[in-house]
């Protein structure tokens, strides 16, 4: 390509051709020259702009200065991996409870003991009562097993729960409710171990009382729910309404017409109507809050009726199923696809039934659950129930899909009759970790001809499907246990209570906590 001799100079003499243009346009070269010199009043404007900032600049450093090192962090508590308190000459009941007791952000143990020397201040008896021996609730630090406070409550206790919500303008916003015996009913503030009110519980000395305690909405309009107390006295259960707040029993007892025994449900339906569930041998028995009410107070409450279930009972036995999975032997609630479903565990199967309409999901057949089950997820947010299927050497742990009921993991798990629960803790993936406990196996033949049965801890985590991890093995019989998460994102522990297998022979109870090296979250 040829050039002209004009294009061929410019790209040879780049600045002169600009120098040439400059001057053919003197007047805009001028302008832009101007342009290029600052006004005083823009340098005022920049001086100003650079010193805000720096001033700025100075007081985020300032303000990061005293948080970090003037003004003191809040001292977290040190949490031991190990603690233990001990007991002597006591016995203890099948009750823990968590609560951040002492408010240091690290859940605190609840439990109860009976002992006839007063406890840890000598000067505290039952004596009044009209017994030497005296059950007391506790509460210790969760972080080093300090005790943080304990309270004669009755000479015996028959039932216990915590968590329980007081009124807005009450000191105290939760309380352990004590049922002890004879007839007392109490309450203690969760956090100072204070009496909230003490009254007689009306219920007759020869009662079985049913666990566990249900609540009812507010009936008496004071801002709290309030309790209901059941009790078989005889071939009967009778309920027995309380205040929340006050402990004051309202109305009169009522029977429910049922001879059903253990393991009561509050259940929902999906109208929002109330009704008790109980295990009837081999029925499901059912009344409805709303009649009890009635029946108890003789007046119209806040509660209400579902026709389809009241259509469902039958009016003279209430009963709703019959023969359908053999003795009934605990219910559950669990969460269903437009409210709360009811698990029905029987001797010969385990049923999940629609909480609305009360047929089956879901059957389990050829089962012998004798436990209780529990909820945890096997997969992210995806319940699970966990089913122990059989007991002694044949025991089999198995996790089903709450949804379909399919085997999700199983296990041959060999225990002891009467072991404790299993439990599940959600951890950081949205799945859970399963503990079990089952039959220690010993690891050479002098270990299994020496000393008494052992129950081990036992690990279970989905990720991990081939593993088991044993994490402890106690050879003192277990009266109550738990896996707690402590504190979230740091650390979980299991905690046990082990004492007397008879409340007729005192000897050492103990409460000990032994921290997992595992990490969790809630």
């Amino acid at each position: 390509m040829i050039m002209d001799n004009k294009d061929l100079e410019a790209e040879i003499h780049p600045l002169k051709n600009e120098d040439k243009n400059s001057q053919e346009n003197p007047g805009k070269r001028v302008k832009n020259g101007e342009d290029l010199r600052s006004s005083p009043a823009q340098s005022r404007l920049s001086r100003c702009r650079a010193a805000a900032f720096f001033l700025s600049l100075f007081l985020c450093l300032f303000v990061v200065f005293v948080v970090s090192f003037i003004i003191p962090c809040p001292d977290r508590p040190v949490s031991q991996r190990m603690w233990r308190v001990d007991y002597n000459a006591a016995v203890t009941y099948d009750f823990l409870a968590m609560e951040d007791v002492n408010r240091d952000r690290t859940q605190d143990v609840l439990f109860l003991y009976k002992s006839a020397d007063g406890g840890s201040h000598a000067n505290w008896s039952c004596t009044d009562e009209g017994s030497s021996a005296c059950a007391f609730v506790a509460a210790v630090s969760g972080a080093n097993g300090s005790m943080l406070w304990e309270r004669p409550v009755a000479p015996d206790v028959a039932l216990a729960e915590c968590a329980i919500p007081q009124r807005t303008d009450s000191e105290a916003s939760s309380a352990c409710v004590l049922v002890g015996r004879p007839g007392t009913f109490i309450a203690v503030d969760v956090f100072t171990g204070e009496t909230l009110w003490s009254h007689p519980s009306g219920i007759g000395s020869n009662a079985s009382i049913l666990r566990p305690l249900l609540r009812v909405p507010d009936v008496d309009g004071d801002g709290a729910p309030d309790l209901l107390i059941l009790a078989q006295e005889g071939t009967e259960v009778h309920g027995y309404i309380y205040s929340g707040s006050t402990g004051h029993q309202i109305g009169d007892r009522g029977s429910l017409g049922v001879d059903g025994g253990s393991s009561p449900l509050l259940h929902v339906t999906r109208t929002g109507a109330h009704y008790i569930l109980l295990p009837c041998a081999n029925s499901l028995c059912g009344c409805s809050v709303k009649g009890l009410y009635e029946k108890v107070a003789g007046r119209e409450g806040p509660f209400q009726k579902d026709p389809l279930w009241e259509s469902l009972l039958d009016t003279t036995t209430h009963r709703v199923l019959s023969h359908s999975a053999g003795a009934v032997r605990h219910l559950m609630s669990v969460p269903g696809r437009a409210g709360q479903d009811v698990l029905l565990v029987g001797s010969e199967a385990c049923v999940l039934l629609d909480g609305q309409e009360l047929t089956a999901r879901w059957t389990l057949g050829a089962a012998q659950v004798l436990r209780k089950p529990i909820l945890g997820h096997y997969k992210p947010d995806a319940l699970a129930v966990v089913i122990e299927n059989g007991t002694g050497i044949d025991r089999q742990i198995l996790l089903l899909d709450l949804s379909t009921g399919n085997t999700l993991w199983s296990q041959a798990l060999p225990s002891l009759p009467g072991g404790p629960p299993s439990t599940s803790l959600p951890t950081a993936d949205h799945r859970s970790a399963f503990f079990f406990w089952g039959l220690h196996e010993p690891d050479s033949a002098n270990e299994t001809g020496s000393g008494a049965s052992r129950h081990s801890l036992y690990m279970f985590h989905p990720t991990l499907p081939r593993v088991l991890l044993e994490l402890a093995n106690v050879s003192a019989n277990i009266v109550a246990s738990d896996v707690v998460l402590f504190e979230p994102s740091r650390h979980a522990a299991y905690v046990l209570l082990t004492g007397p297998a008879s409340s007729d022979r005192p000897g050492l109870v103990s409460v000990t906590k032994h921290k997992l090296r595992y990490r969790s979250e809630a």
